[in-house]
């Protein structure tokens, strides 16, 4: 019977990984295909990545979303952290409505949340394009920082910081040189994942973009609407391959730490 268990559970895990993975795997191999058509195998070819270098549109949309990635990821960690932290030193009744209605944002659909940013900022008369794709995403991206913040000062040693007090430490010198050191990771995960939502992001940037500004996943979207060719395989390959090298460098790091 145990053996039984064992086989099942290593075919049901191979069928999940199959299902997560091949889709990836012929993504890949279709990137090199020749022909225009995706689901063709037409051949061997790297003109795909040769048509997507020379595509200055598509370069600068990644920019943008690069641009846009990091600072809204910023401007979250700065925020979602202080949240954190000041909720973690005001003790009153109100916290618990409080801390739910700062992960609000999370569980209202993009498209409710999209369109009271474009409300919003229409009130306010601001021209849409980096800055309110900015504000926008900054404010989606605020409640993944301060779980992630709020969860690493919950579980925190509170010995450390009142050994700091005692020995003579002022509140910014307990916050600089003991509390911040040890929320870094999770400040740093935060930003981490905020910069993956952000650049990700398709509905909430169709309705805060401007004219002159495009991200990567708005340049996508747009071309999937007249057929999906292999440069769009190939860009995600290269995207691929540059996640597989940067997880690669944080496991590298963290076991050069350790």
């Amino acid at each position: 019977m145990k053996t039984r268990s064992i086989s099942f559970s290593r075919i049901f895990m191979g069928i999940v990984l199959v299902v997560m993975y091949l889709p990836i795997v012929l993504l890949v191999i279709y990137s090199f295909n020749e022909s225009k058509i995706s689901s063709v195998w037409g051949g061997f070819s790297i003109k795909w990545y040769q048509q997507l270098f020379r595509d200055k549109e598509m370069f600068k949309a990644l920019w943008n979303s690069i641009i846009l990635g990091v600072s809204s990821s910023v401007c979250a960690a700065v925020i979602g952290t202080l949240g954190a932290f000041g909720m973690t030193k005001i003790k009153c009744k109100a916290n618990g409505v409080m801390e739910y209605l700062s992960t609000l944002p999370i569980m209202i659909p993009e498209i409710i949340l999209a369109m009271v940013f474009l409300a919003f900022f229409s009130l306010l008369g601001l021209p849409f394009g980096m800055t309110t794709l900015i504000l926008g995403h900054t404010a989606f991206c605020i409640p993944y920082c301060f779980m992630l913040v709020k969860a690493r000062l919950v579980g925190m040693d509170a010995s450390l910081a009142e050994a700091a007090r005692d020995l003579g430490a002022s509140e910014w010198q307990v916050f600089r040189d003991i509390t911040l050191p040890l929320i870094a990771p999770a400040i740093a995960s935060g930003m981490v994942l905020s910069f993956a939502m952000s650049f990700d992001d398709v509905i909430i940037s169709l309705f805060v973009t401007g004219v002159n500004v495009n991200t990567l996943p708005i340049r996508v979207y747009t071309q999937i609407k007249t057929g999906v060719t292999p440069e769009i395989n190939a860009l995600c390959s290269l995207m691929l391959l540059a996640t597989l090298i940067l997880v690669a460098l944080s496991t590298w790091l963290g076991k050069e730490k350790q």
